[in-house]
């Protein structure tokens, strides 16, 4: 893949599936940041719903640009970068339904490979990782990122420091850093974890976190990269 092929200039994001908890906690952040931000869904009830609530939330924010919602192929249609955040068990229809619309941009997939009801139990698609497993669905056009898979949508909610890293794995070194500084645009730390491959890594790390939650009686653990500085 040449990654000169896809766009780099990121104003407008569209969040697949993002009426879920992830999704409009990234929605949230990124609307923050002064991104225009699309949430997508199959149904455009939803959608606009999910945009409403956002919009209601985002409101005493100055210079905020509204949040829309629309059926998932039309905001990837109006989009500079994709996001995906539905559930793994829609992962594949999903992406393969939308594979024509996601073509020359940036996915950025938010999925981890959780199957219930033993969610604190790593178990990898055959691909090797959700991402991996999107990467062969939508082709060489679209460079897939993976990221966001170990923080907690209560963080990207709330409107204080996140005591948790961001670590980025994908296709191509140039579609990392377009990632990595949109995640920092959220006032995250990010790292480039390297190659799609070893988006196996963070995701099974979601599955350790949720039974650390559990065990411990919290909701949002995460992971520190330390002994480097940024």
């Amino acid at each position: 893949m040449t990654e000169a092929t896809y766009i780099k200039d990121v104003h407008t994001i569209a969040i697949i599936g993002g009426t879920g908890k992830e999704g409009k906690g990234l929605a949230y952040a990124w609307a923050k940041a002064g991104y225009k931000v699309l949430i997508g869904s199959r149904q455009q009830e939803k959608a606009v719903h999910a945009a409403q609530e956002l919009n209601e939330l985002l409101a005493t924010i100055p210079d905020v640009l509204q949040v829309d919602g629309m059926t998932n192929p039309e905001v990837c249609q109006k989009s500079d970068l994709n996001v995906i955040t539905v559930p793994f068990s829609a992962h594949v229809d999903t992406l393969t339904s939308l594979k024509p619309y996601l073509a020359g941009k940036i996915l950025i997939d938010v999925t981890v490979p959780l199957v219930p009801p033993k969610v604190t139990k790593v178990q990898m698609p055959e691909a090797g990782s959700a991402a991996q497993e999107a990467q062969a669905i939508v082709g060489d056009e679209t460079p897939v990122v993976a990221a966001f898979q170990n923080i907690s949508y209560e963080n990207l909610l709330e409107n204080k420091d996140v005591d948790c890293d961001v670590i980025v794995c994908g296709t191509g070194k140039e579609a990392r850093g377009i990632v990595i500084s949109l995640v920092e645009k959220t006032g995250l730390l990010a790292w480039d974890g390297g190659p799609i491959e070893n988006a196996v890594v963070v995701e099974g790390l979601t599955s350790i976190l949720i039974g650390l939650n559990k065990q411990y009686g919290v909701e949002s653990s995460g992971i520190r990269i330390t002994g480097i500085e940024k």
